[in-house]
């Protein structure tokens, strides 16, 4: 189901003053001037340099693919300081990864985890085709997995892809929800939201799902 919101609040203003859904509002409203050839390109200029050197106020987290075409200050159009980036072939998280969250959550005041999937995976179509993975590549078909399990008890093989992305997302979000002992305790008591969302390569939009 997606997401439909109608806050809106300026991209300037600090992490502790904004709400999680006013931080999902902005990067709605950042993806869609992208995806409409409308970007504005904020903060990226040598005054904002000049703002950031003494601290940073993210309004978001974003837990986004390695993938060269899925940059998220720029599908978000955001600039220097406004998205707190983890990034890993299929969002798989780590403890390194899980700790970066916690970081940004509780000494940042970060109020918002998106966590960012897209069409044709590279990584999550590899567990989906099987053989090797030689090399610390294990680790992400481990973790990738059971989202393909998953899918395969869901849908019919054409789909099976497909299904498997979503699933690795609502999984990872899952895993965010539920890390003990820091970001389940943000989450129980409403400080932290987290959320999936799918970006569409051919068209540069983003959904989110609830």
């Amino acid at each position: 189901m997606l997401l439909t919101l109608t806050a809106t609040v300026s991209a300037s203003d600090e992490a502790s003053a904004v709400s999680a859904d006013q931080a999902m509002q902005m990067l709605v409203e950042g993806n869609e001037r992208f995806a409409s050839g409308n970007a504005t390109h904020p903060h990226q200029s040598s005054l904002r340099l000049a703002e950031v050197t003494s601290g940073q106020h993210p309004f978001a987290i974003v837990v986004g693919c390695s993938d060269s075409r899925v940059p998220p200050e720029i599908i978000f159009d955001q600039g220097i300081g406004d998205l707190f980036i983890i990034r890993t072939a299929g969002q798989v998280l780590d403890d390194a990864a899980v700790a970066s969250i916690e970081y940004a959550v509780e000494h940042l005041g970060v109020p918002l985890v998106a966590v960012l999937g897209h069409d044709s995976c590279g990584a999550v179509t590899a567990v989906v085709a099987g053989g090797d993975a030689p090399g610390h590549l294990g680790s992400l078909v481990e973790a990738i997995q059971p989202a393909v399990d998953e899918a395969r008890a869901e849908v019919g093989e054409d789909q099976i892809l497909n299904q498997s992305i979503d699933n690795n997302i609502f999984n990872i979000v899952q895993q965010i929800e539920s890390s003990e002992p820091v970001l389940a305790e943000y989450v129980a008591d409403g400080r932290l939201q987290v959320v999936g969302a799918r970006y569409h390569l051919e068209t540069g939009a983003v959904d989110f799902y609830e």
